[in-house]
């Protein structure tokens, strides 16, 4: 494993990091649930919500070295299967977001084991983490710097590294500044629900 991260090409994994922190910087429902964890729960509630949906896409990983993700895309009834169910758990989020008040608790979760929990199985119902490792990862693997699992593993261990980082900073600020954020609940609830929607509409869409 070491040998193939040496032998893969410098220039390119930045190239990968780089990208892939952007794509972590863009708000979504990851992101969304985080911060409303740490506004239900404090920082360390809103980091445990990001350990959470860390844990779910290094399972899409896994799936994705297996081959499994990729026999599910070649199965169009299976894929279709997961999306829906994604679309449906996005919806009853948004949901439980906008009948929810002022009280920001019913959209995050406010004790740890909770917020890993539901973190592990909003990353796990989202079909686009799969799509993404099978998609995205194959341009950054070169046959001359070894197996190709191995290089898709080192990948996604960078990634879903990066991504806790950013997603736990998402979390732990919306805890620090929970008091503040708590003023605007009603209107953040409102929000939440509208990007909730949007996700799961896109899903059905596409």
């Amino acid at each position: 494993m070491l040998e193939t991260f040496l032998s893969m090409d410098t220039g390119l994994i930045i190239a990968f990091i780089s990208a892939g922190v952007l794509l972590n910087l863009t708000p979504g429902a990851d992101v969304a649930f985080a911060m409303a964890s740490g506004i239900s729960g404090g920082p360390k509630t809103g980091i445990t919500a990001a350990l959470g949906i860390t844990l779910g896409g290094l399972t899409h990983m896994i799936l994705a070295v297996l081959g499994i993700t990729a026999a599910l895309k070649a199965i169009p009834h299976a894929y279709d299967i997961i999306r829906y169910l994604g679309a449906a758990y996005l919806l009853f989020l948004a949901f439980m977001s906008w009948n929810s008040g002022n009280t920001p608790q019913q959209q995050g979760e406010s004790g740890h084991f909770p917020a890993l929990k539901r973190g592990i199985v909003t990353n796990i119902l989202n079909p686009k983490v799969a799509l993404f490792f099978l998609a995205f990862f194959p341009q950054f693997i070169r046959p001359h710097a070894g197996p190709a699992w191995q290089q898709m593993l080192i990948l996604g261990l960078i990634f879903n590294f990066n991504g806790f980082i950013i997603t736990a900073a998402y979390g732990a600020f919306a805890g620090l500044a929970r008091d503040t954020l708590a003023r605007f609940g009603s209107a953040l609830n409102k929000l939440t629900s509208i990007i909730f929607g949007s996700l799961a509409a896109r899903l059905v869409w596409e």
